[in-house]
């Protein structure tokens, strides 16, 4: 299972592989006694899936798929709990966050620049505006197609519309996206980032600088963008 994946996609892998229907897999996802007896306080278990190479028999129930994903989640946090305490973030705020720093960029350098501007945005009350929260906003029925109106559509997972964090993760991170929202980059001040079209992106300190940037990398699109 890789980083990244959410509830969607990985109910739909359970159900190639033949251990289940997508349907009771995000059944059970959602299921707050299920949750509960797994040691977590959560509505859902979109985040806390770890994404790891598993083996499972022919045979293995979703809820010992599960457990396993679950009980891999809790190994990787407690290298962690202890200094999102020190930063007073909870659990559920750096697996939310990891989540959208791992949708917006598959480059192990980058992710803790990219934890780095939400941290700074966030401190400066301004909106997190990423585009991978809404798609997730629009799921399971999402098109694939982000238009202007997807982006002004008052959702939970609307970061161009709500302020702060959406209400939990939107995918399922690795450690680095975890180790980036520990242990952000916010030596330089960044506030806006833009893919270059690379799978890199550039990022900006101002909003002059980043809309210049927004034109020579996207002219005139919205992929990648953060404001």
């Amino acid at each position: 299972m890789p980083e990244g994946r959410n509830i969607y996609e990985i109910a739909q892998m359970v159900e190639t592989n033949e251990f289940g229907t997508a349907y009771e897999f995000l059944e059970l996802c959602r299921d707050k006694s299920f949750i509960r007896s797994l040691g977590l306080n959560v509505d859902s278990l979109e985040g806390y899936l770890f994404p790891e190479t598993y083996n499972f028999p022919k045979g293995t129930t979703l809820r010992g798929i599960i457990k396993d994903m679950t009980t891999e989640f809790r190994k990787v946090w407690r290298k962690y709990e202890t200094q999102a305490l020190e930063k007073g973030l909870t659990e559920h705020e750096v697996i939310t966050l990891a989540s959208i720093v791992e949708k917006e960029t598959g480059q192990a350098r980058e992710r803790p620049l990219i934890a780095g501007v939400f941290f700074n945005r966030l401190a400066r009350g301004m909106r997190l505006q990423t585009d991978p929260t809404v798609i997730y906003g629009l799921m399971p029925g999402f098109n694939g197609n982000l238009t202007r109106r997807d982006l002004e559509r008052p959702t939970p997972y609307n970061t161009y519309v709500i302020n702060g964090l959406p209400p939990g993760p939107i995918a399922n991170p690795g450690e680095a996206a975890i180790q980036a929202v520990i242990r952000p980059d916010i030596l330089q001040p960044y506030l806006y980032f833009v893919s270059k079209n690379d799978g890199s992106h550039h990022f900006s300190k101002t909003l002059e600088e980043h809309n210049r940037m927004v034109n020579r990398y996207q002219r005139g699109g919205r992929s990648g963008r953060s404001r």
